[in-house]
């Protein structure tokens, strides 16, 4: 009974272990097919050039020079080509197989066996753990020159010591030596990978630095503006409703004014507020949520067109813009900016002028100009900063617009804007329609003030600067991190030089 169930047990082990083996061929089968699908294309193509390399330099040589046991050279230049794909998934063991190579009879694989070693050990990690794989490979290559020995009776017995001697100067030349420079490269792939990511560190803690700085400053901003010139339009709108109240009673015919003043004063408060809650956000709030703002509508412009009519100047509108065309809000709000802009600068430096405000365009672009005529003689105007236009202009260049503004030859002046419908600044918007009665006005100025500044406020919004020269991770310090590793490779190299030459002189 007991001689009965020990082949039954032996059998079920057996086939118990067979079934194992065949689970784990399998699954290392499907872990090497999705390293291969994940593998960039890059990757795949250089380690097919690899292998078709490691396999033509073992296999080639033996056409010319065929070797005493040309099936064993042959079996070991394959050997050799499938260590190179084999030492990025195994690098253990590719390393452990490197071994036979160092023994075998093809001398062409040698020049592929400390090769596979240093990529090999420059990926396993801790280095202990890459000594410990080194030292068995170095235990295989004493038992299989001890194999080799018994195995070939036919070589003359002194040969046997020489060939321990030879395959111990191998080992240290073709294992020993190309492990230690992958162990070196190891700690450096470390070394750089955590720079890179301190790197990475300091700048996003630089631009963070950026932001918090500028949120801080407009936030003070804010609340000079909230203090200083809240305080001030209070005060105005409070007197101005205060002074409608006595006009009402007094001078009834001047009622109009001074009802103007006053919604002037509340309108100026309500700007402020909107100008103070940009000031406290990181970015501008986006007008496409559907909010209601119906700036830049047609409303939106009579009504502005009305109040300067109420200041007594002569304002017309011409809105040549189908009710069907869809605008986009950004757009619109330039169109209110361009608009309010020029009737200011109207009333400021000419007062009473006849003035055209035209809006004309379609589904693809808008155009938008205020023109005035000559001021009167009896109102000069003082000058400005031209700081009104400097801002147009770059709303209207981040809307992918052209912006013109400057005077007439009959001594008006005219502000005009082209804008695509839907401000998203794309490259059709240069080949855009014009008028033929815009002017050829020379924007230098604005350019020189408007430009620049657009371009400082942008690197500035990003809160990022080029990085210190210590900051960076040079390839001189890249290079200058693997000098041990390639001094130490120096050897094996001028042993495999030495040998391959040999073999070739043969």
């Amino acid at each position: 009974m007991r001689a009965g169930t020990r082949p039954s047990r032996l059998s079920k082990r057996l086939a118990h272990t067979v079934v194992g083996g065949q689970r784990r061929l399998r699954r290392a089968a499907a872990e090497s097919r999705a390293a291969l699908r994940a593998a960039r294309p890059r990757t795949v193509v250089v380690e097919t050039l690899l292998f078709a390399l490691a396999a033509a330099f073992g296999l080639v040589p033996l056409l010319l020079v065929p070797p005493d046991r040309l099936v064993w050279a042959v079996l070991e230049g394959v050997w050799a080509a499938l260590l190179v794909p084999v030492r990025r998934a195994r690098p253990a063991a590719a390393v452990l197989g490197s071994a036979p190579l160092v023994v075998g009879d093809n001398v062409w694989t040698l020049a592929v066996a400390p090769l596979v070693v240093l990529s090999a050990t420059r990926r396993l990690a801790p280095p202990r753990r890459a000594w410990v794989v080194v030292g068995v490979a170095c235990a295989v290559v004493g038992v299989l020159t001890v194999a080799r020995g018994l195995v070939l009776p036919e070589e003359p017995p002194p040969a046997a010591p020489l060939a321990l001697i030879g395959n111990a100067v191998s080992v240290v030349l073709l294992l020993l030596l190309p492990a230690l420079a992958g162990t070196l490269l190891g700690r450096r792939r470390l070394l750089v990978n955590l720079l890179r990511e301190r790197n990475a560190y300091l700048e996003q803690a630089r631009t963070l630095t950026a932001v918090a700085a500028r949120m801080e400053e407009r936030n003070r901003i804010a609340g000079e503006m909230h203090d200083l010139l809240g305080h001030r339009l209070s005060l105005v709108s409070v007197h101005a409703g205060a002074l409608e109240l006595a006009v009402a009673r007094k001078a009834p015919a001047l009622a109009e004014q001074a009802e103007l003043l006053r919604t002037t004063a509340g309108t100026a408060m309500e700007e402020l507020r909107d100008i103070l809650d940009v000031l406290r956000h990181e970015d501008m709030p986006d007008p496409t949520d559907g909010t209601g703002d119906e700036r830049g509508t047609r409303d939106d412009i009579t009504a502005l067109v009305k109040e300067s009519q109420r200041t007594g100047s002569t304002v017309e509108l011409e809105w040549s813009v189908p009710d069907q065309a869809e605008v986009g809000p950004r757009t619109r709000q330039a169109i209110h900016r361009v608009v309010r802009e020029g009737l200011t600068n109207v009333l400021k430096h000419a007062s009473g002028a006849p003035t055209r405000v035209a809006v004309k365009g379609g589904d693809t672009w808008i155009e938008v100009s205020v023109t005035n005529e000559a001021p009167y003689a009896a109102n000069p105007s003082r000058g400005g900063n031209r700081s009104g236009l400097a801002g147009c202009q770059e709303r209207i260049s981040l809307l992918g617009g052209t912006f013109q503004a400057g005077a007439l030859t009959n001594g008006g002046f005219r502000v005009a804007a082209w804008l695509p419908a839907h401000g998203t600044g794309s490259p059709e918007a240069a080949a855009r329609p014009r008028s033929a009665a815009a002017p050829l006005v020379d924007t230098a100025r604005l350019r020189s003030d408007g430009s620049a500044h657009e371009q400082s406020d942008g690197n500035e919004r990003k809160g990022a600067r080029a990085p210190l020269p210590d900051e960076i991770l040079t390839w001189p310090r890249v290079l200058g991190s693997g000098c041990v590793a390639l001094l130490v490779v120096l050897p094996t190299v001028a042993f495999l030089v030495i040998l391959l030459a040999e073999a070739a002189l043969r």
